[in-house]
């Protein structure tokens, strides 16, 4: 998370409400020989103290002594800044982003947990590709689901903290701010574009 508190107001809700949305992070924790990542997509609970995800069964976080302390990193839209879009003199390269950790302690469900998981998860994602049919796990063959299901564990984190950096030129006045929208909106960044333009200093 970046220090800057002019960075760090977004209120938990927020911060929760992008993680749901987004629904894809990095799962992180410490291993015997070293840090551990996975790149998981996850379904977070109405409270968001609870996030469900899958993990294969040869995954070293799997195969870790759970449970233990975890972050899942939630990353959004980012986009290089050049001084140039400022107008200002005396200004530096950076990067606006938005990031959100959410810190917990990560420990195994029990395997009847899997199938509804996987069911749940496919549902949230299918829904967004509408007005295309919403694919099920009854559209598999005989066995084939079995089988798949065999090859990964089902797992959840309990979610302590909530920390969010939303690094969007708060720290500038307000024209250069704009100024910069306008030019990640110029390079394809419409999204990171329009939450620059919301952002207050």
């Amino acid at each position: 998370m970046h220090p800057n508190p002019a960075f760090r107001q977004t209120p938990a809700e927020r911060n929760l409400a992008f993680a749901r949305a987004r629904g894809f992070g990095a799962l992180i924790l410490n291993g015997p020989e070293g840090p551990l990542c996975a790149h998981v997509p996850f379904l977070m609970s109405d409270s968001g103290l609870e996030i469900d995800l899958h993990l294969a069964r040869s995954n070293p976080i799997a195969r870790s002594p759970l449970p233990a302390q975890a972050l899942l990193a939630v990353q959004g839209e980012d986009a290089y800044i050049s001084p140039d879009w400022y107008g200002l003199a005396d200004q530096v390269p950076t990067w606006n982003y938005v990031a959100v950790h959410l810190r917990g302690t990560l420990s195994p469900l029990p395997q009847k947990a899997l199938q509804p998981h996987v069911e749940a998860l496919s549902a949230r994602f299918e829904t967004d590709l509408a007005p295309k049919p919403v694919w099920k796990t009854g559209k598999m063959s005989e066995g084939a689901l079995d089988r798949m299901l065999r090859m990964i564990l089902p797992f959840r984190l309990s979610v302590a903290s909530v920390d969010g950096t939303w690094k969007l030129g708060q720290n500038k006045p307000e024209a250069a701010r704009l100024s910069a929208a306008s030019g990640v909106e110029a390079r394809g960044g419409a999204e990171l574009a329009r939450l620059m333009r919301e952002a207050q200093g």
